[in-house]
C-alpha cells in the first residue's frame, strides 16, 4: 500500500486547499461584483438563486445570509408559531431546532435509526400529536434520510415537510436531488459545506410560489417594493461577493462531490478494524459524505493515536440536542434518545475533503486498521 511518509499533518478539513485551486476564478468573479457594487442582494444573488434551483430540481431557491435563518424563515412561511410543535432529530447540529425555537414554537427531538443514524420513522410517529405542524428530517453527513417514510407521514397526519439539507448539497434519494421534495428545503453555505460561500451564507429551495414570494419579502425587511413593508420581516439578505463564491463553486461541486465519494468508498472497502463501525448506506441513498463518521467504543483512544501519527479528526457532534442546556427547560433525561446520545459518545469524524492525495488517504486508512 502507498503511503506518506509523513512530512504534514492531515487535517480534518482543509479550505485552504480548496481555495488555492480556484483562485483566479474567485478573484475574477469579486472584481465584477466590486466593479458594479452589487455587495448586498442584486444581479449576483439573483444569478446564483437561478442556478441554484436548477441544481435542485426545484422552480425556486432564495439567497439568505445563513442557514440558520434559512430555518427560521420556512417556520414563517409554513405559519408555525407559539403553541406549535416541529419533529426534530436529537442527532444533528443544533441549528435545526433553532429555527423552531426563534419561531416560538417547541421542537420536539426525536432518536435516530441505530445503523443509518439518521431520523427514525417510527419514533417520529409516536410523537404525532394534535400540536405538530411539522416534520424537519436532515441529510446528516451529506447522506439523505428515508425521505419516503417522512413524507408519507406528513401526508397520513396533514403536516408540513421541510428538508435540512445544509450538509447534503447534491445528494440524491432515489435519484432525485434533495431540497426538491419538501414544502421547501434549508441549506448552509458555510464555508466548510461541500458548497460554501467565502463567508456566511444560505439558501431556501422551493416548488411553491407562494412561499417563494414570501421569502423574498421576509428577507428583505417585509418588502418587495422599496420602502413599502407588508409584513415584519428581517434583514437577511445574501451578499454579492458570497452569491460570486457560489457561483464560482456551483460549477466545481460535481467533481469535487465525486471525489468524495471515491475516497468514502476506499474507506468503507478498505478500512477492516472491527473496533470500526461505520454508517450504513441505504439503496436509495446517494450520499455526498460532508462528513465521513465512524463509531468506536474508545472514541478518545482512536482520536489521540490518529493525532499521534499527524491526523487530526473531528468530532461532530459529542452533544445530542435534546440534552443541550440551551433546551434544559424541556427536561429530556438521559436514555430518551438512546441511538443519538450512543453516537454522540463514540463518533469520530475522519479527514473529508476532495483535495486529499490518495497517498494521503491510503496513509489513514493504515493508521486506522493498526489503532
Amino acid at each position: 500500500m502507498e503511503t506518506v511518509a509523513f512530512r504534514d499533518t492531515i487535517s480534518c478539513l482543509d479550505l485552504k486547499k480548496q481555495h488555492q485551486q480556484i483562485k483566479e476564478e474567485m478573484f475574477v468573479a469579486f472584481e465584477k461584483v466590486y466593479d458594479s457594487a452589487a455587495f448586498s442582494g442584486g444581479t449576483f444573488v439573483e444569478e446564483f438563486e437561478q442556478a441554484f434551483a436548477t441544481f435542485c430540481g426545484t422552480k425556486h431557491a432564495v439567497g439568505v445570509n445563513n442557514g440558520t435563518s434559512a430555518l427560521q424563515l420556512a417556520m414563517i412561511t409554513l405559519g408555525i408559531g407559539l403553541g406549535d410543535e416541529v419533529i426534530v432529530p436529537a442527532n444533528t447540529f443544533i441549528a435545526t431546532a433553532w429555527g423552531v425555537t426563534y419561531s416560538g414554537a417547541t421542537p420536539v427531538f426525536v432518536d435516530c435509526t441505530p445503523d443509518t443514524w439518521q431520523i427514525d420513522v417510527n419514533a417520529v410517529e409516536e410523537q404525532i400529536n394534535s400540536r405538530t405542524k411539522a416534520i424537519i428530517g436532515v441529510h446528516l453527513y451529506g447522506q439523505p434520510f428515508d425521505v419516503k417514510g417522512i413524507q408519507e407521514l406528513c401526508i397520513k397526519h396533514n403536516l408540513h415537510f421541510i428538508e435540512d439539507a445544509a450538509q447534503a448539497q447534491g445528494a440524491k434519494f432515489l435519484g432525485q436531488p434533495v431540497g426538491s421534495f419538501g414544502n421547501l428545503a434549508c441549506f448552509s453555505f458555510y464555508p466548510g459545506k461541500n458548497l460554501g460561500a467565502c463567508g456566511e451564507a444560505g439558501g431556501i429551495s422551493t416548488n411553491d410560489d407562494r412561499i417563494h414570494r414570501q421569502l423574498l419579502s421576509l428577507r428583505n425587511h417585509g418588502s418587495l417594493i422599496r420602502y413599502y413593508h407588508d409584513e415584519i420581516g428581517y434583514n437577511m439578505r445574501m451578499g454579492g461577493l458570497e452569491a460570486a463564491s457560489l457561483q464560482v463553486k456551483l460549477r466545481h461541486l460535481p467533481g469535487w462531490n465525486r471525489r468524495r465519494k471515491g475516497i468514502a468508498a476506499r474507506y468503507q472497502s478498505e478500512i477492516y478494524n472491527t473496533k470500526i463501525t461505520m454508517q450504513a448506506q441505504p439503496d436509495w441513498a446517494d450520499s455526498v459524505y460532508h462528513l465521513f463518521v465512524v463509531l468506536t467504543e474508545d472514541r478518545d483512544g482512536l482520536s489521540e493515536y490518529l493525532k499521534k501519527h499527524h491526523i487530526h479528526a473531528g468530532l461532530h457532534y459529542p452533544v445530542p440536542c435534546h440534552l443541550q442546556k440551551a433546551y434544559s427547560h424541556l427536561q429530556y433525561n438521559s436514555g430518551a434518545c438512546p441511538n443519538a446520545e450512543y453516537l454522540a459518545q463514540h463518533c469520530l469524524s475522519l479527514p473529508m475533503y476532495a483535495e486529499l492525495s490518495d497517498s494521503e488517504v491510503s496513509y489513514i486508512i493504515e493508521t486506522v486498521n493498526t489503532f
